[in-house]
């Protein structure tokens, strides 16, 4: 598509109009290609009006429909151009959606299937936030009322309830396909450590999320898990502490939890996500082993 500037298109139409951008009506008056067609004033001038006024002959402008749908047209191609010209989106959208794909079944749309469980997860997320009280006091008073009371709040937090584990699961699938297909290899070693790097961060984000309702089962759980965090060599320790917030279990540590899985780690996978992205579409996809590339017909009768 031939996108034409605002100011060279007015030149361009012009000349189409007159040949070298102006026409002569017969009453020296450039006759501009638009809307309204005017005629001669009372004056002897350039006469008429856009709102239906009578002129020196007492009738009324004629409006040019075609010329009125042509330019309504025209509008949104004008919206595209201007945008063009000022982010040069098309390049980037080519990039993404004109790119080659291999041979392929339906496992490489696991990545794709991750990425909108991810987006699903921020979309309800942010539902849930608004209505989340993150204090000891009004934690599990604000689920309850969320689940029982909000007009379809209980199938908003069960989407994001069971969403982690959705995501989760896609997660592992789609890392076991990489591993299957060989993907991992040169030059794609720095993707799969970040696939890697997400894989982590997506558990950690469903660790803290599950204390969140602050109810028996979610503090004792949480509890135990990081107890056993603290059980690791060297780091295990100062991470326990950092989680609790101290050394035990307080008001402090529900408040972490929160900020934690609200904006730290979602802001790190979606960082990550944009940079799996590029890598993919700057490397592209890889075949998968049984797929073999096409030969050329001239090796083809050499070999013969």
């Amino acid at each position: 598509m031939n996108f034409i500037p605002r100011t060279k298109r007015r030149s361009h139409d012009l000349d189409e109009a007159g040949g070298n951008g102006k026409a002569d009506n017969g009453n020296g008056a450039v006759d501009i290609p638009g809307v309204l067609h005017r005629g001669p004033g009372r004056d002897g001038g350039s006469g008429g009006t856009r709102n239906g006024h009578e002129d020196a002959n007492g009738k009324k402008g004629r409006v040019d429909l075609p010329a009125l749908g042509q330019q309504a047209a025209e509008v949104p191609i004008s919206a595209i151009g201007w945008l063009e010209e000022r982010t040069g989106g098309s390049a980037i959208g080519r990039a993404l959606l004109l790119r080659k794909v291999p041979g392929h079944d339906w496992s490489y749309t696991l990545g794709s299937a991750v990425m909108f469980a991810f987006l699903s997860q921020a979309v309800t997320g942010v539902f849930l936030a608004m209505y989340y009280d993150p204090s000891v006091t009004g934690a599990y008073e604000s689920t309850r009322h969320l689940t029982n009371d909000v007009f379809l709040g209980e199938l908003v937090r069960g989407m994001h309830r069971w969403g982690s584990t959705v995501m989760i699961l896609l997660l592992f699938l789609h890392m076991g396909q990489t591993f299957f297909i060989g993907a991992y290899k040169y030059p794609r070693e720095l993707n799969w450590v970040i696939g890697v790097v997400l894989l982590v961060l997506t558990l950690a984000m469903g660790f803290t999320g599950y204390l969140l309702p602050f109810d028996q089962r979610s503090f004792w759980a949480t509890v135990v898990g990081v107890n056993i965090n603290a059980s690791g060599p060297v780091v295990g320790p100062y991470l326990a502490d950092f989680l609790r917030g101290g050394s035990e279990f307080g008001a402090t540590t529900l408040s972490r939890f929160y900020a934690i899985h609200m904006l730290l780690i979602p802001g790190l996978i979606g960082g990550l996500i944009a940079a799996h992205l590029y890598l993919v579409i700057r490397l592209g996809t890889t075949a998968p082993p049984w797929v073999k590339a096409a030969k050329k017909k001239e090796l083809s009768k050499e070999e013969i």
